[in-house]
């Protein structure tokens, strides 16, 4: 399946300096890259060996989202991004995943046939090239790539180790929205929700919808009342 290269800037519009720090120079896609301009993108994210109420959680939240109008944006990865990145599209919306791989490659390899429906019916896209070797630095720059693509992130479920707290702390960096349930606040054995929390504006509880909704473009908006987490 063939795929474009892009200049970041060329692809994305121009960057500002905070911007410009995490972002790579070029970008490979396949698909609709007007998606990358169709806002507005919301990045769920979380752990590969999630929870079936995590599961549930991401599901959910990516069919209102898209019901709203809004690209769900997520990482390919097990887990979360499975979820959310399955939500959209049986939902018949639309969803961009951003891969640390390169494109014609899959990880992991049993999302292949997922990779290969969103490359030709949605968007993948990958700041890495073919041959660029596959190893594990290469999925926190994925994640800090996915925070430039989106206008806010939701870490539904994540342990301390996961690699979605890349992302979170580059969309606090780069002043995007970044959402936390309030059951990871609880939770006595995460700090790194605490953390984020404490950090500044940008984070907040996400005790139901609403107020994601709030800070999205108008035609996203809806009643999400029932979508507690």
């Amino acid at each position: 399946m063939g795929f474009e290269e892009f200049e970041a800037e060329d692809l994305l519009g121009p960057l500002n300096d905070v911007e410009k720090k995490n972002a790579p120079r070029r970008l490979f896609v396949a698909g609709d890259r007007s998606l990358l301009h169709a806002g507005p993108r919301v990045s769920i994210v979380g752990s590969r060996k999630a929870s079936p109420a995590g599961l549930g959680n991401a599901r959910r939240l990516s069919e209102t989202l898209v019901a709203r109008g809004a690209v769900v944006v997520s990482g390919l990865a097990e887990g979360i991004d499975t979820a959310a990145h399955e939500g959209a599209i049986a939902s018949r919306g639309r969803t961009i995943a951003v891969l640390g791989t390169p494109l014609d490659e899959s990880f992991p390899s049993k999302n292949r046939a997922l990779q290969e429906l969103i490359m030709r019916e949605h968007l993948a896209v990958s700041q890495f090239g073919p041959g660029v070797p596959s190893q594990p630095g290469n999925f926190p720059m994925r994640n800090r790539t996915m925070a430039l693509l989106s206008d806010c992130t939701v870490i539904v479920e994540a342990g301390e180790k996961s690699g979605s707290l890349h992302q979170g702390w580059e969309a606090l960096r780069l002043g995007r929205p970044l959402f936390l349930p309030e059951s990871l606040l609880r939770d006595p054995a995460l700090s790194w929700a605490r953390e984020m929390e404490g950090y500044g504006a940008q984070a907040l509880v996400l005790e139901n919808l609403e107020l994601l909704f709030e800070l999205l473009p108008e035609r996203a908006r809806g009643d999400a009342s029932q979508l507690a987490f």
